[in-house]
Order: structure tokens, then C-alpha cells, then sequence
């Protein structure tokens, strides 16, 4: 298996990716340790880790918060003893606004989505990476986005948290590569959700056509003519996150059915 025996921690599992990569990531063989605010979502992660023969830990966290951070690193060490893998998928759902609409309400919810996005991967790294250099291994993949180098009206805070994500993992890849510790990033696209079909259908209602119009032309503009699953983005982190990747650093894995090529 591509993590026997290793130990992963993913920052920011909620009920999508975040569940589908920790149980790909245990029936490849990894412990692993999930984070996020909502305890609830974490306890059912940890039972389907369980169910596939591997040990879990759920940590409520808010990742964006120093003392909740170090709290995180230290119980992933307490129970496990060390950390192998390291994904930082947090970053909150917001609301399309352009930044002239932003009331000073709006201002201060992108100011903390913002914040999750970097400063929250920034502490999670500075306070899990340091195990891996002392082991003189590890393996950190942070979950970007096509918005992280393609902006679009109304998600400056999500473009501008991706991007900021971005450019921290090159500088970590520096940083950390002299210690064995890689670092790099997954980019999804757009991925098959009923949140992806709900924005499809409300682009139909304002342009007075039919879902199924909306969701054909979407596709028909991607290489592969098809929507990247949870499955997809997750098998990439994967990929990066086991040896097969072990003289890849710095880079950046776009999955995002050929919408757009980098």
C-alpha cells in the first residue's frame, strides 16, 4: 500500500474531500488524524477510518487560531509519535460578493476566510513540519485551486486565499527540502457536488435555460468532457503524498478535467 504504516493529519475534513481523502488514505495503509471546527463531522471521519482497519484521531481545531494549532500537533504526537503526511484543506464556504458590494460585515468575513486559508496552513505547517525535519522525511500537499492563479468577480477572498497558499507552499518547498521534507500542491477545478449542480442551476434560472444546457456547455469546455470527482483530486493528493513522488517538490498538480492548462 502507498502509506503503510505512515501517519497523515488533514487540516480542514469536512463531509467532502476531506472524508473521501481520509479514507483513501486509509485503505492505503495510513493512520490518520483529522481536523476541522465541527466535532460532529470529524467523529463520523474517524469512524470510517476505523472501518477500514486503520486508527483515527479527530481533533476539533480551528486551524487559524496559534494555541488550537499547537494543541493539534501535540496530540497528533502524543497518540501516534510522529507525522508523515501532512494536507491542509481548510478554508470556509463563502458568498459571492464583489469587493465594491462589501459592507464592512462582508469585509471582516473575507478578512477570516483569508486568514483560514494562509495563515491557518502557515500554522499548521510551522507546528507539524518541524516532527518531519527531525525525522528527516514528511510529505506536506496543500489543496489550492484554479482560483489561485485565475481570479474571478466575486471571489477575491477565495483567489486570494489559494493564491496565497500558492506561494507559501514554494517557499516551504525551499525551506523544508534541505531537511527531506516535501511540500507541494493539489488545484482542483470545479468538483461534481450538489453544490457545483445548485450554482449550474441558478446560472440556468437567470439565463432563462434549461440545467442540463448550463451543465452541457460547462463540460463541452473541458479537454476531458467531464467534472473532476472528490475520488479524482483525492488520488493526486495521493500520489504526492506517498514515494512515488519522492523527488517532487514545489509543484503543482491541476485537476480539473482540462479546463485549464498551466
Amino acid at each position: 500500500m502507498l502509506l503503510s504504516d505512515k501517519v497523515a493529519v488533514i487540516t480542514g475534513a469536512g463531509p467532502g474531500l476531506g472524508r473521501t481523502l481520509a479514507v483513501l488514505m486509509a485503505r492505503e495503509g495510513a493512520d490518520v488524524a483529522v481536523a476541522a471546527r465541527s466535532a460532529d463531522v470529524l467523529a463520523g471521519i474517524a469512524a470510517q477510518v476505523r472501518a477500514e482497519g486503520r486508527e483515527a484521531l479527530a481533533v476539533p481545531t480551528d486551524i487559524a487560531d496559534p494555541a488550537q494549532a499547537r494543541r493539534l500537533a501535540s496530540a497528533v504526537i502524543d497518540r501516534f509519535g510522529r507525522v508523515d503526511v501532512l494536507v491542509n484543506a481548510a478554508f470556509p464556504g463563502t458568498h459571492r460578493k464583489n469587493v465594491l458590494d462589501m459592507d464592512d460585515a462582508y469585509l471582516e468575513q473575507w478578512r477570516s476566510a483569508v486568514e483560514t486559508a494562509a495563515y491557518g496552513t502557515l500554522l499548521a505547517c510551522r507546528h507539524l513540519a518541524p516532527h518531519m525535519v527531525a525525522a528527516g522525511r514528511g510529505s506536506i500537499v496543500n489543496i489550492t485551486s484554479m482560483s489561485s492563479r485565475t481570479g474571478y468577480a466575486g471571489r477575491s477572498d477565495y483567489a486570494a486565499g489559494k493564491a496565497a497558499v500558492h506561494l507559501l507552499s514554494h517557499c516551504l518547498a525551499d525551506e523544508l527540502g534541505p531537511s527531506g521534507v516535501r511540500v507541494n500542491c493539489v488545484a482542483p477545478g470545479w468538483i461534481a457536488s450538489g453544490v457545483l449542480d445548485d450554482w449550474m442551476r441558478a446560472r440556468a434560472d437567470a439565463e432563462g435555460v434549461p440545467y442540463e444546457e448550463v451543465r452541457a456547455r460547462d463540460v463541452a469546455a473541458m479537454a476531458l468532457r467531464r467534472i473532476a470527482t472528490e475520488e479524482d483530486v483525492a488520488r493526486a493528493v495521493l500520489f504526492l503524498a506517498s514515494d512515488l513522488a519522492a523527488a517532487t517538490t514545489g509543484a503543482t498538480i491541476d485537476v480539473n478535467g482540462g479546463q485549464r492548462f498551466t
